[in-house]
């Protein structure tokens, strides 16, 4: 029998060849500073193709400038940057696997110059500015960005879409009571709170068609922070609005770090794929093919995220299959030592 691991997931419009997700990870390597994708990128995303994973995940991508983590962040703001990211899906997709990209906007967490934007004018540590606080322009400009950078991902030809609402970047800071203090119609209630992001997905939704997926951080790990009830509640309502997967991280609206040990995560992706009726990605030192294979047997997530594992190793699906006893096949060149 087939491990879980190794079937095939479809979901819209795609049919993954197994459920072996590579997660965003920050690579801060556009040493120009201009967004656009260099040869490092080519090398480092095409390498996991290879390595068998059915769906890859490039880092951040910036839907302004403004918006970047750092100046040496991918971006998907501009017109220029679509001819590196065309090269990038077009051959990652000549290896088999699906590829997609994380729309994302670092709002007080940016350290790029100039001002910076957030949903209230509190900066996350010492060490970052203190943001501006958002004009209703300001939020409808960035939700314009977002499905811009929307209309950019379809023109660049990737297969999968996700919205980084998570580890206190913008949106993030718009669904948190710690970091959002507005009194207008994007504060105060859960359902307030939720209009950003609700709104986001709304625009993407009216020109994208394909999978769309969420980052949410489940566990905020602070007192007054939102609950794993609350995003059940604001997973029941992506759903309606049209995403078809969270994927499940915790932490980084406040400096606080969580106590990370393997599979720490996988509990919110289980709870809110059972109480809100939506597909879940886990993630979080998700590092052996056995330890992904009960996830996925006891349905605790329909997608397995892997993120430092695949860092240390681009070929960890083959790691994991012969964990499991399963003959994974991998490049015709690679025979020889493949098996």
């Amino acid at each position: 029998m087939k491990p879980a691991l190794f079937t095939s997931y479809s979901i819209k419009n795609i049919t993954l060849k197994n459920r072996i997700v590579m997660s965003p990870m920050c690579m801060y390597s556009c040493f120009n500073q201009d967004g656009e994708i260099t040869d490092w990128h080519l090398y480092h995303y095409i390498t996991r193709a290879m390595g068998q994973a059915g769906l890859i995940f490039t880092e951040a991508a910036a839907v302004t400038p403004q918006g970047r983590i750092s100046h040496e962040d991918l971006g998907i703001w501009d017109d220029s940057q679509l001819e590196g990211l065309k090269k990038l899906t077009r051959t990652v997709k000549e290896y088999g696997s699906h590829i997609g990209i994380q729309l994302a906007h670092a709002g007080r967490k940016a350290t790029v110059d100039g001002p910076i934007i957030a949903p209230s004018p509190i900066p996350f540590n010492d060490d970052i500015k203190t943001p501006d606080e958002m004009s209703e322009s300001d939020i409808h400009e960035t939700i314009k960005a977002f499905k811009n950078a929307a209309k950019r991902a379809i023109e660049a030809g990737f297969d999968v879409l996700e919205i980084h609402a998570a580890h206190g970047y913008l949106i993030n800071e718009f669904l948190s009571p710690l970091t959002n203090h507005r009194t207008d119609s994007y504060g105060g209630s859960l359902k307030n709170r939720y209009r950003f992001l609700e709104t986001i997905i709304k625009e993407v939704r009216k020109i994208w068609n394909g999978p769309l997926f969420v980052r949410i951080s489940a566990n905020e790990y602070e007192e007054y922070g939102n609950k794993i009830e609350d995003f059940i509640q604001l997973a029941s309502w992506m759903k309606q609005d049209g995403a078809d997967l969270v994927d499940c991280s915790s932490g980084g609206i406040t400096p606080k770090r969580p106590h990370a040990f393997p599979g720490f995560q996988v509990p919110n992706a289980e709870t809110i794929r059972k109480k809100a009726g939506l597909s879940t990605g886990a993630v979080g030192l998700i590092t052996s093919g056995i330890q992904a294979e009960e996830i996925l047997q006891n349905e605790r997530a329909d997608l397995v995220f892997i993120g430092r594992d695949l860092l240390r190793n681009p070929y960890w699906p083959l790691k994991a299959a012969k964990e499991l006893n399963y003959s994974l096949e991998g490049p015709k060149q690679y025979d020889r030592g493949w098996k």
